[in-house]
């Protein structure tokens, strides 16, 4: 069955991919953790306190262009005084005269308002809105289109996860269990080397560098041995986790709120026009990227 929508799926891919780390080839764990001892709800952690293991897959993002993105990400808007960039920075545009809406907080609460109409009211009747009315308006767009266009069951049989722990695993051991020989092969040969050296077929120089060659092939080994260890306990780790792919489907599905990778990722721009008098009703166009 051909997929009914296949470029949306991949907007929401892409969103993913901006910004994780898995996509370069590192396993990333501890992102959220629990709040208390008492009760099950968890909370994010600061990027300090999150498990990182570089180089466990092969990554399906060269490093330069993800930190090229990276740098586009934070450039894309000017953030507030505490370094949160505004969800709609940028993409918010006025419906009469078409300026970038300005964001602002008061009483806790994030807005948006054309400045247009603060320098020349005559030309411009102006606009404001609230963030989380303009963020209920694209989360309600974004369930519409999911109903109508994805089908998660298929999406869930169909769709291949870069996280294949198993094939990793396998993959992992075969290349720990190389160097686990190497190590026994380079200690045998410092002792090959030192029973040489007592029959008197080396000379000292010859014998010293002999086993200071072999004693740095092996220490490297070690270190290999000691990452690759590393690699197989936290994929271990994920296994006993479970497997959440349905939860990373329904990630892509059924957003409860939004973020800014998101937002850069599958809108262009929002307009936005006045508040009809005495109602609720607000023109609020999403133009999407896809």
């Amino acid at each position: 069955m051909e997929s009914k929508n296949s470029t949306f799926w991949k907007y929401f891919a892409i969103a993913d991919m901006l910004t994780n780390e898995i996509y370069i080839g590192n396993m990333v764990q501890g992102k959220y953790g629990s709040v208390s001892y008492k009760t099950k709800q968890n909370k994010p952690r600061p990027r300090d306190q999150w498990y990182v293991v570089e180089g466990t897959h092969e990554p399906i993002i060269d490093r330069e262009l993800w930190d090229t993105v990276q740098l586009m990400l934070k450039a894309k808007a000017k953030p507030f005084s505490g370094g949160q960039i505004g969800l709609f920075a940028k993409k918010a545009r006025c419906a009469y005269c078409g300026y970038t809406l300005r964001s602002h907080k008061c009483h806790g609460m994030y807005y948006l308002e054309c400045p247009n109409h603060h320098v020349a009211q005559d030309s411009c009747p102006g606009t404001f809105v609230s963030v989380k009315k303009v963020e209920q308006a694209v989360l309600d767009e974004l369930h519409r289109l999911s109903d109508a266009y994805l089908d998660k069951d298929e999406l869930l049989q169909k769709v291949e996860f870069q996280q294949d722990l198993k094939r990793q695993r396998e993959r992992l051991q075969s290349d720990l269990e190389t160097y686990q020989k190497r190590v026994e092969e380079y200690s045998k040969g410092l002792r090959n080397l030192y029973m040489d050296k007592v029959r008197g077929y080396l000379s000292d120089p010859d014998f010293a560098e002999l086993v200071k060659g072999l004693s740095d092939d092996r220490s490297r080994a070690e270190k290999q041995i000691q990452n690759l260890t590393k690699q197989l306990d936290f994929l271990d780790q994920q296994a006993i986790e479970g497997d959440h792919r349905k939860e990373l489907i329904d990630r892509y599905t059924a957003f409860e709120s939004l973020n800014r990778p998101i937002v850069e990722t599958l809108i262009d721009y929002v307009r936005i026009g006045r508040r009809v008098p005495k109602t609720s009703e607000q023109l609020i166009e999403i133009h999407w990227n896809f």
